[in-house]
Order: structure tokens, then sequence, then C-alpha cells
């Protein structure tokens, strides 16, 4: 009897975890060479494996340790260049200096010919229905989309960065650039008349721009999916919702439709990343306060111009004794004279250093996956922005006085030690950047928590969130149709009431009686 009891509630439970886990086969698809980007999206596909669901992963950056319910499908392309340890100071020159269009085809068009690789053809033949969810990349490669349709399945985006001006549109959100900035504006949401319209051009020059160059993905989409778009627009339609690396407390307060889904910081979870011994030790023994100076996981910072390294070296020097510790892939390239409190290495468990309770100042070039990472752990920043949206994110910590902004192209060795001085002795900006992260984390569920739960909400209920703005067209969702019938029922209306009062008056008053009347007049003129 008590046998049969214990396999009853074993049944149960059993039952119960099923019901919890509804585990599904779920594909991943991240096409960029960047491996900043996949520190997000990699975490995500993690996690869904270590609940239980089975994930394929489509990317340039397999796991180094296999794991349970995770399977890499490597995409190996020249067509893709991959981004580590290997973007030169000349590499970053060119990359600010891009046209709109080179931009578009270097991170979305050559993504795009990924599909026609045998690896992407072997996923193109998987069978309908098989995966129940599908999370795809967001940024240029919108080509990916049209796996929703093709394998019968509703489609997340993930998009690394703040959400891009041109993929507000079209899931029913608008930017305002009264008080939104867009993503390469350095202003802040309380602009003067001048950022205003600066802000208003940047947002109707680049948002057409972007979406005028990625409608050559159409010809992609026809080519290796078979199917005829009348623009770029219908993929969207299969996309349920997006997973965007915001939060209020770092980012925007704006209004969004139900499917844009803040998951800002989802990467940063304490995994126990552990200090070598010799780090250890050092960071240990770094009792004045020790700064850490990165440029993320692509940059060499020894194939920066000698200048500009000997400005570093001198700002070294200058916060002695307090120590530096920097991340160089070839040592070797620097020149000489590096200063004795300064230790170098090719890696660096990043959130290990930031947690080490004797680092007091990052240097950054304001990669968003590095400094929420220094926000979680309430280090303080100075920024030297390169390219892209860093810009952006350094002033915008800057503006919530938990940075310093610097420009990398006309820094001095004074303007940097005191920026450097200033962060490290004010306590002003580690009082802020404690409060900041006191609010980053304060949710009512995590961030990877909250991601993974949207996705299951995805594969169970589909596309139930889109907005019905998404359906309307522009002319449309701006009412020019609605505001075009009042003005013409306007203009009507007052044609019909001129014509009554003609009618009228001619009624009152006959021709006849009004030829009379002249008549008079001029007989009248006459005998005068």
């Amino acid at each position: 009897m008590w046998s049969f009891k214990m396999f009853a509630l074993f049944l149960m439970v059993l039952s119960s975890e099923n019901d919890m886990c509804n585990c599904r086969k779920i594909l991943g698809v991240f096409p960029s060479g960047a491996k900043s980007h996949f520190v997000m999206t990699g975490k995500l596909m993690k996690a869904l494996a270590e609940r239980g669901h089975q994930v394929d992963v489509i990317g340039m950056f397999p796991l180094e340790k296999p794991m349970a319910n995770y399977r890499d499908i490597v995409l190996k392309t020249d067509k893709v260049v991959v981004f580590v340890d290997n973007v030169t100071y000349g590499d970053i020159q060119v990359a600010n200096g891009l046209l709109k269009s080179r931009f578009v085809r270097t991170a979305g068009l050559e993504p795009c010919d990924s599909l026609g690789l045998p690896s992407m053809q072997e996923v193109l033949g998987t069978e309908k229905g098989i995966y129940g969810v599908i999370i795809v990349e967001l940024f240029l490669a919108h080509c990916y989309l049209a796996l929703g349709q093709h394998l019968d399945a509703p489609i997340v985006g993930v998009v690394t960065s703040k959400l891009p001006d041109w993929l507000l549109g079209p899931f029913g959100n608008h930017l305002n650039p009264s008080y939104i900035p867009s993503l390469f504006s350095s202003a802040s949401q309380r602009m003067t008349f001048w950022e205003r319209l600066q802000n208003t051009l940047m947002t109707n020059i680049i948002t057409p721009q972007i979406n005028y160059y990625m409608e050559a993905e159409v010809k992609q989409v026809e080519k290796y999916f078979g199917r005829k778009l009348s623009s770029m627009n219908d993929l969207y339609k299969d996309v349920a919702l997006i997973l965007v690396n915001e939060h209020y407390s770092l980012d925007d307060i704006k209004p969004l439709t139900p499917d844009i889904i803040g998951v800002g910081g989802l990467h940063v979870v304490d995994d126990d990343q552990q200090l070598t011994p010799d780090l250890q030790k050092w960071l240990d023994e770094s009792t004045h306060g020790c700064v850490y100076f990165t440029f993320g996981s692509m940059v060499k910072i020894e194939t920066f111009p000698e200048a500009i390294i000997k400005i570093f070296y001198e700002m070294f020097e200058r916060i002695a004794p307090v120590r530096v510790l920097i991340k160089i892939v070839d040592p070797k390239a620097l020149p000489p004279g590096l200063p004795n409190n300064v230790k170098t290495s090719l890696w660096l468990p990043q959130v290990a250093i930031l947690k080490h309770k004797n680092v007091k100042l990052f240097i950054t070039h304001g990669g968003l996956m590095g400094t929420q990472e220094a926000i979680a752990y309430k280090v303080p920043m100075v920024g030297l922005p390169l390219f892209g949206d860093q810009h952006t994110n350094i002033q915008s910590y800057a503006n919530k006085k938990i940075a310093i902004a610097l420009n990398l192209y006309d820094i001095t060795a004074d303007s940097l030690t005191n920026a450097v001085k200033t962060v490290l002795n004010d306590p002003i900006y580690r009082n802020n950047i404690e409060k900041m992260s006191k609010l980053f984390f304060d949710r009512p569920m995590n961030a990877i928590d909250t991601a993974v739960y949207w996705v299951e909400y995805t594969a169970k209920h589909g596309t139930v969130l889109k907005s019905p703005a998404t359906e309307l067209t522009w002319w449309q969702f701006y009412l020019l149709d609605v505001y075009g019938f009042i003005l013409s029922s306007l203009l009507l209306t007052l044609y019909i009431i001129k014509m009554f009062i003609t009618f009228f008056w001619k009624a009152i008053c006959p021709r006849k009686d009004v030829k009379t009347y002249s008549n008079g007049v001029s007989n009248y003129k006459k005998t005068q």
C-alpha cells in the first residue's frame, strides 16, 4: 500500500515538472561576427538549454565546453568577418567613415548570404513545425526572419543594443524626436532647441536611408526561400515580440507596445567566474586601488598611434601608486616605457575583476555589455568611445554622473589624468552608480528569467501581443485619410452653404427686380 502511494506521488511530481517545463525545440539564429553581440544571445540560449529546452544555435561562436540540450550549427564563411582581438586603430577610422550603404552591406547583406551555406541549407530543409519558436538577432540581417514562415514557427527578435530607430515603426512605435534621442544621438531626453532640431534631422534622415538599403534583402529572401515580398515590412509580421537590451534605469523613458520587452543586462549573471591565482594576488595587493582598462573583445589597443599610447603611459605614471590592469593582445607591440604600476594580459575575467573590492574605476570604450557589468558591480567609468553606439552610451552615463566622457582624438595627458583622478576621488560618481545599480536590479523578475518567460510565452501563444498599428499603412497610422475626409467634408459643407445662400438670395431678390432697380439708378444718374 505504501509503495503504491509513493509511486502515485512520484507520477504526480513527474507530471507537474513536465507541465512546468513544457520543453520545446528552439532555434537560435545569430549571424553577426561580433562576439560582444553573442555575449547576450549566447547567455539566453544556454539558459533555455538549462531549463530543459533543446536548442540549436546557428552562429560564429560555438561552445568551448559542450552542454546538455545545446547543439551548435557553425556558420563558416569568409564573407562575414569574426571580430575577436583583431580590430585595429585603422579599422576604427574606417568604421567611423562608413557610408550607410556600406554599413548595411557589411552587417546585413553579407551575413544574409550565409543562407547559401550547406549548414543553413540543411536547416532550411527541416520539417515544418519541429521548432516551437525561432530566436533571431535583429540588427540589419533581417532576411533571417523569413525562417518563421518557412519553418512554421513564431519569431522572437533579440536586439543587443538599445532599440534602433529603424525597428520602432514596424512594430507600431514611432520615435518622437522631441524627447526620445536617436540611437546615434548623444543628447539626453531633456534637449535644448538645437538638440531637438539635430535629433529631428537625424531621425528623419538615418531611418529612411537604412530602410532603403535594407530593401536589397528582399531579393535574398526570394533567392534562398523562394518567397516574394512586397517590402521588408512583410517579414516583421512574423515577429511575435522583441527582447531588447534596455532598462529604464540606464536608458530612455519611452512608451512602447507590449511586444517590446526590456531585458537589459540579461548577460550580467554571477556565474562564479574566478580570478587566476596570480591575478587574485596582484589585485589583493593593490591596496591603493586599481583602474581596469579595456576596449572590449575586439579592439587591439597596441595598434593605436604611439602618441595616444604615450598619453596613456603618462596618465598611468601620474596616478601611481594606484595600479592599472589593462587588456593587451600583444604586449610586445607596445612602445617601450610601460610604467611599473601596470599589468597587462591577453584575456581577463571581466566580471570577477569588476567585483573585486580594490577595482575603483573602469576605463572603457563604452560597449553596452561591459558598461552594464560595471553598473551592476558599482564601478564608475571614464569613457573613450570609438564607434557606433558607444558615443551614445558613454554620454548617457556622463549625463547621469556615473562616468566622464572624453574624445579619444583630442585627449591630452592632462585631460585624461584629470578625468581619472576626478572619478577616483569624487564620491559623487561612486554614490550615483551605487544608486543606479540598485535600480538596475530592482525588478519583479531578473532579466534572464524575464527573457526565458517571454520566449516560452511566444512558443505557446504566438503573435498575440502585436499592435494593431502594424496592420496600418503609414498614412492610416497618421490619420491622413481621416483628416483628409474631415477637411473635404468641411469644404463641401462650406460650398453647400454658399450655394444655399446664393439660391436663397436669388429667390428673395428676383432678377427682374434687380434689373428694374439697375435701370432706375441709371436713369437717375442721367438726370443729374
